[in-house]
């Protein structure tokens, strides 16, 4: 979503920079595999979702998955983010895929009928979190090594179109995955939906293996915890950038309602695998259209400000999807959540790509990651406890309350944001 403000503030010229960039084989083979990639991987996690609840009939399964993919995510993030600055970026990336891919292999054994119908539902579960927490070690290192590849491949002075570019692709992924993941669940099963999202992982290795190999580039080692504290000390300089951060963490860790769809598809709103994948693609629906609008009305001025009404607006969705209980409502509300969602989003990864100096981009994504990325993860673990012990719509709608409240607070602790601006 963090391209939505960057196409609004194009002019015709800049426009055609953009796409002309799509000329250079190189960057055009990294956008690609970075659409391949989160497609088959949101494909692959709607699928698998979808059918733990189906076993689990528990809503703190979908939280465990989250938290299962959240420790390794975060405690593996300090030595991710500097094993990538002290290595070849282009090989790490590869060598994540092949993980992944090795993975999506793992799952389609567990997930398969003979395995499920031969074994208890608590080894299924197990097995499932395990899974789940490979996954988080392999994209502790993916994150940063795609930070710091990015750069390499592109001229300075087009940087902007490039993060443009990479955040459609992203972007294109996360919507097109759940909406295929669910059209394929209703049509095959879910196990060939994984085997197809092994197809594409496969698919993005054959265009990263023709990206060259990078030179890399670092200062002198000086050593794991001190080059650590680099990153910390340059992200947690900035108030701003400190406050940024910290509201986009809160807001994601109690706006996490998406986590528990397979229970709102289910039992609330009653729709199957279809209605589920719409649903879970509502969000980067809204995206899109909102950078849409954006295009005709570029944010300019008090970045600040619509920074946090956005949001607001948000948290607010989130409460309006609570309550619902009706498909096309709900679906309204997440669209919507999605169109004002992005523009933290936006702020925080424009600024961190230009500002952050090469030898520490993986450092400053890792640490960026636990901030933010692995909020995801917690806020599904947060939403699927407090569903159990709260109920469905109370834990949603608590989510949503808190993310207000969370603005509110945030608008008086940081002054700042009032001022803020991307130059």
């Amino acid at each position: 979503m963090q391209f939505v403000f960057l196409f609004a503030s194009m002019s015709h010229s800049s426009a055609s920079k953009t796409l002309a960039l799509l000329k250079e084989k190189e960057f055009s083979l990294f956008i690609a595999t970075r659409f391949l990639v989160i497609f088959s991987l949101f494909m692959q996690t709607t699928a698998v979702s979808y059918l733990v609840y189906s076993i689990t009939k528990d809503p703190l399964s979908l939280g465990l998955i989250g938290l299962a993919e959240l420790i390794p995510a975060f405690t593996m993030a300090f030595v991710a983010g500097y094993f990538v600055d002290r290595n070849e970026k282009r090989n790490v990336y590869l060598g994540c895929i092949i993980f992944y891919l090795m993975n999506a292999l793992f799952l389609l054994y567990i997930t398969s009928q003979v395995f499920i119908g031969s074994h208890s539902v608590k080894t299924f579960e197990i097995l499932i979190y395990i899974a789940m927490f490979l996954s988080g070690c392999i994209r502790s290192f993916l994150a940063p090594a795609s930070f710091s590849l990015l750069p390499s491949l592109i001229a300075r002075e087009k940087m902007t179109h490039a993060v443009t570019w990479s955040s459609t692709a992203w972007l294109l992924g996360s919507v097109l995955g759940p909406l295929a993941g669910g059209l394929l669940m209703a049509y095959v099963g879910v196990s060939n939906t994984i085997i197809i999202a092994a197809f594409f992982l496969l698919l993005s290795m054959i265009f990263i293996v023709n990206i060259k190999t990078k030179a890399i580039m670092h200062s002198r080692d000086i050593g794991l915890w001190r080059g650590l504290g680099q990153g910390f000390r340059f992200l947690f300089r900035s108030e701003v950038i400190l406050a940024v951060l910290c509201l986009d963490l809160f807001a994601v860790l109690f706006g996490g309602a998406e986590a528990l769809l397979p229970v709102y598809s289910k039992e609330i709103l009653q729709v199957n695998e279809i209605g589920y994948g719409w649903l879970r693609s509502a969000h980067g629906i809204g995206a899109i259209v909102l950078m849409l609008i954006l295009a005709n009305i570029p944010l300019k001025n008090h970045i600040g400000p619509k920074l946090l009404i956005s949001v607001f607006g948000f948290g607010f969705c989130i409460l309006g999807f609570g309550l619902s209980t009706n498909l096309y409502l709900s679906f309204c509300f997440l669209f919507f959540a999605g169109m004002f969602d992005g523009v933290s989003v936006v702020i925080r990864h424009s600024i961190l790509q230009l500002k952050t100096p090469e030898e520490i981009k993986g450092r400053v994504s890792s640490i960026n990651m636990m901030f933010i990325s692995s909020s995801n993860e917690l806020g599904a673990f947060e939403s699927g406890i407090t569903a159990r012990y709260m109920g469905t719509v109370p834990a949603v709608v608590f989510g949503g309350i808190m993310t207000m409240l969370i603005v509110i607070g945030t608008y008086f602790a940081a002054p700042s944001l009032k001022k803020l601006k991307l130059e």
